[in-house]
């Protein structure tokens, strides 16, 4: 098991990100959609079928070199998407164009993690491990988790769930290495020492996210049933348009907040309202 200050320190670094360190392309719409892959895994055409915008294609990779953006107009919104180049391991770190595309991906309302259905769990933890390396978590909220400084007085801890994953001492363990001396720390929560070391640094982003499984008309029906388990996964062939209404339909579900509203002169809901979460924080842990 990973000592603490093995602990801390990993998780350390992923502080937020550069600065300024992304591909700079202008937000637009009511939303944004970042596609993150490994190279070649379809996203390139997964854009140019959902937007009519041209991304190059091509059978090799790092076809696309830089952010290529696209409009889809849907239900009234327009949502903003985001062929990102192909993330490689060790792109938190510097590798490749990591660190400008995950830098992009903090900026999104939704991510989608576009996986070759072939081999969709190798790619999918690659992927995790570098966006948690920089801060970025994925279909979680963050932890209610208080930690409130005075003068004097020792760590006090409380807690309103009985503690499975932490105790007192492992608290005061991990708030130690930060040179927390005299704290009352509010747990409101069942929550790991990864969720407290992410409530101490306080600078994590929460984002949605979905699996885009692609590629699925090269892999069998009994392949199909296999991935299919993976949370918030959506198959789709992007190359023969094989359920892109239905990703279409979850990216607008995840990614908008739908207010319906009575017309100036009919009394039926017409209009839609966008929220742009612009780095907003989700609320809650359900």
């Amino acid at each position: 098991e990973m000592c603490i200050r093995d602990r801390v320190s990993t998780q350390s670094t992923g502080k937020g990100g550069p600065k300024g360190d992304g591909f700079d392309v202008q937000k637009t719409g009511d939303a944004r959609i970042g596609y993150i892959g490994f190279p070649s895994v379809g996203k390139s055409t997964l854009l140019n079928k959902m937007t009519n915008t041209f991304s190059e294609v091509g059978a090799y990779e790092f076809t696309t070199l830089t952010c290529v953006p696209g409009i889809v107009e849907y239900r009234g919104a327009k949502l903003q998407m985001l062929d990102l180049p192909g993330i490689i391991e060790g792109a938190k770190d510097g590798k490749g164009r990591g660190r400008q595309v995950i830098a992009v991906a903090r900026t999104c309302s939704l991510i989608l993690i576009v996986l070759d259905a072939a081999k969709p769990l190798q790619h999918k933890l690659i992927i995790e491990r570098e966006l948690e390396g920089f801060g970025i978590r994925l279909n979680s909220s963050p932890p209610h988790i208080e930690i409130i400084k005075k003068e004097r007085g020792g760590v006090t801890i409380s807690s309103t769930h009985k503690l499975t994953y932490l105790d007192d001492e492992t608290i005061r363990a991990i708030v130690s290495e930060y040179k927390i001396i005299n704290a009352d720390i509010r747990i409101k929560g069942d929550y790991t020492p990864d969720e407290l070391i992410d409530a101490i640094e306080g600078n994590r982003t929460y984002i949605p996210a979905v699996y885009v499984l692609n590629k699925i008309d090269q892999i069998s029906i009994e392949e199909l049933d296999i991935i299919a388990r993976i949370p918030h996964n959506c198959p789709i062939s992007a190359l023969d348009n094989w359920n892109l209404d239905g990703l279409l339909e979850t990216i607008w579900d995840l990614s908008l907040i739908h207010i319906s509203e009575p017309t100036r002169l009919l009394s039926i809901s017409y209009a839609v309202f966008c929220l742009k979460k612009k780095k907003k924080k989700l609320k809650g842990k359900t």
